[in-house]
């Protein structure tokens, strides 16, 4: 799978290095900075595209910029993308009404395009098979575990999807040898210190009104939750 990642600045960049080193080998992972100096509204997307974009087949949006959003349609068309995903780690990046228009212009080009919010949320549940065959190595963490019998300690923790950012690796390696009974939500607060990328600004979520970071984190308990129940179930047999 050829991958085009449009970023802007650290953020952005340690997400594709991640995903470089976890992905598999065949896969083609290009970065390129996101255009700056835009207008509010952008009449003329071409004017703004680099001249030699590569093919690609999945675009990932990480510009922190509501107004590079509105070239999305423009690069599905030079590169040939049949998938966006946009992840929403901040609102303001990609606006709700944005977010609308951009699925109407692309959805009408025969593009898929998704907003995981934040991107450790997404699942290949219900997409296309471009995203979803990047979904099925990064979004929402799948965790397998094994627990020493006697002293109840997390004796393995092994990542079978990672966030797109890293910090389930992190998480997993620092909860290594907790007590079980203590490893949710002590793992979830690791998985924060990563630091998380996600935005510290309240907002509304399926759940109430809260921070996206605090969603990561909750995220992160659900999925070794899962994962030390599935052993519980395995060792009753």
């Amino acid at each position: 799978m050829r991958i085009l990642a449009i970023v802007a600045g650290k953020y952005g960049m340690r997400i594709v290095e991640h995903i470089r080193r976890c992905a598999p080998p065949t896969w083609q992972v290009t970065a390129i900075p996101a255009p700056t100096g835009l207008p509010v509204v952008v009449d003329d997307p071409e004017e703004y595209l680099p001249t030699d974009l590569p093919p690609a087949d999945l675009i990932l949006f990480m510009a922190e910029s509501d107004r590079a959003a509105q070239l999305l349609p423009a690069l599905a068309v030079r590169t040939g993308a049949r998938a966006v995903i946009a992840p929403i780690d901040h609102a303001a990046w990609v606006p709700l009404g944005l977010r609308g228009q951009l699925l109407r212009e692309l959805r009408a080009m025969g593009v898929e395009i998704v907003f995981p919010e934040p991107f450790c949320a997404l699942t290949e549940d219900g997409l296309g098979p471009v995203a979803a065959e990047f979904a099925r190595h990064f979004g929402r963490p799948r965790l397998r575990v094994a627990v020493d019998p006697f002293s109840r300690i997390l004796s393995e923790i092994a990542v079978e999807r990672c966030s797109p950012c890293g910090s389930t690796h992190f998480a997993a390696e620092k909860a290594r040898g907790m007590p079980a009974a203590e490893a949710v939500p002590r793992a979830g607060l690791i998985c924060l210190h990563y630091p998380c990328l996600a935005s510290m600004q309240p907002e509304q979520t399926e759940s109430g009104v809260e921070t996206l970071m605090h969603t990561s984190g909750k995220i992160f308990n659900a999925a070794l939750t899962e994962a030390l129940g599935r052993w519980e179930e395995d060792e009753r047999g």
